[in-house]
């Protein structure tokens, strides 16, 4: 009975180290979609996405309801990449919730955006990946949420 009590606990240790390094890796391929951010390398960016990646962001109409804004992904591109050289931009993630199942992962981070290290808004990423055989994690989906109130 010990030695099953073993074998089952040891099965269980090493699953849950295997899903620990699964949302290490998740929380690398965002991490390197960020750095492209930051040092505005659409090349960097584009090896942590898939081909048909979507982004969207949720913002208020003119009567303060939500409505969802799609943005083509190679204009994204060329925005990033166009920021003068003389402004900085950064994205603070304050923190990380993965969750996966099989090849799925989703990220839901917090973060702070700062421009010129002066703050101009806060909000939620929300990350879809899915695991590709040859490339690993990949951002298939992004949609994030801006505020300037409640960002403690």
């Amino acid at each position: 009975m010990k030695n099953l009590f073993l074998i089952l606990f040891s099965f269980f240790i090493m699953s849950v180290s295997a899903q620990e390094t699964e949302k290490m890796a998740v929380q690398k391929t965002i991490e390197a979609f960020f750095e492209g951010f930051h040092k505005q390398d659409s090349l960097l960016i584009k090896k942590t996405v898939s081909p048909n990646v979507v982004m969207q962001t949720i913002s208020k109409d003119e009567t303060g309801n939500p409505l969802v804004k799609t943005q083509d992904f190679q204009g994204f591109l060329k925005s990033i990449v166009g920021i003068p050289e003389t402004t900085k931009f950064e994205e603070i993630i304050t923190n990380y919730s993965i969750q996966i199942d099989g090849p799925m992962a989703n990220a839901w981070t917090s973060y702070t955006f700062k421009i010129d290290d002066t703050f101009h808004h806060c909000g939620v990423n929300s990350f879809q990946l899915i695991k590709d055989v040859n490339r690993g994690w990949q951002i298939i989906y992004i949609i994030d949420t801006r505020r300037t109130e409640d960002c403690n």
